[in-house]
């Protein structure tokens, strides 16, 4: 197996599709602890943190052939794929638990019900709203507002120049407020 800790991500990305262990070894060792970090800031347990790199190299493993250099570079789509396997496990983390009825009772009244109802509805219509960005406009401001990161560590990330995340991030947040006033839904936050 030849040396690959020298290669450029590049490189290394060709040799991972061709099935190089040395080459998914090299880019575990450069990127691995910042997967980890990542994993780590959005579901905030070790663990489960380390399974979702685990999980995300392996995946990395099997699509190094669906690679696009076009569509950015390797770190930044070794980090969207940890990114998205921990928002996946924190989706199923929250997803719905039958509570005991004990619990049930100590609930709220219907209007404190009707409210929570209405912001699930709310929360659905902003959900939708998202999806109806171009892609690169809802990365940015998922990552921004469910990740926590700030422009300069998302231009890190994205492997784009920060001007590009502003104007990302400015133009979704245009789009999603002009979808959200179509649908009735957006309100003007007092200050």
């Amino acid at each position: 197996m030849p040396n690959t800790s020298d290669q450029p991500d590049d490189v290394l990305i060709v040799a991972l599709a061709e099935r190089d262990l040395g080459a998914l070894a090299t880019l575990y060792d450069r990127y691995g602890r910042l997967a980890y970090a990542l994993a780590y800031r959005i579901l905030g347990e070790g663990q489960a943190a380390e399974d979702v790199v685990h999980d995300a190299y392996i995946s990395a493993w099997r699509g190094a052939a669906s690679y696009r250099r076009e569509r950015g570079n390797v770190r930044g789509w070794l980090m969207s794929i940890v990114h998205h396997r921990a928002v996946d496990v924190l989706r199923r983390k929250t997803t719905f638990r039958p509570a005991p009825l004990e619990a049930a009772a100590e609930r709220a009244a219907d209007d404190d019900t009707a409210e929570a109802a209405e912001r699930n509805v709310e929360h659905q219509t902003v959900r939708a709203a998202l999806e109806g960005l171009p892609q690169a406009q809802r990365r940015t401001i998922e990552l921004a507002y469910f990740g926590g990161y700030t422009h300069v560590e998302l231009a890190e990330l994205m492997g784009v120049p920060l001007g590009t995340v502003k104007g990302r991030m400015r133009i979704g947040l245009q789009k999603l407020r002009r979808a959200l006033e179509v649908q009735g839904t957006y309100r003007e936050r007092s200050r």
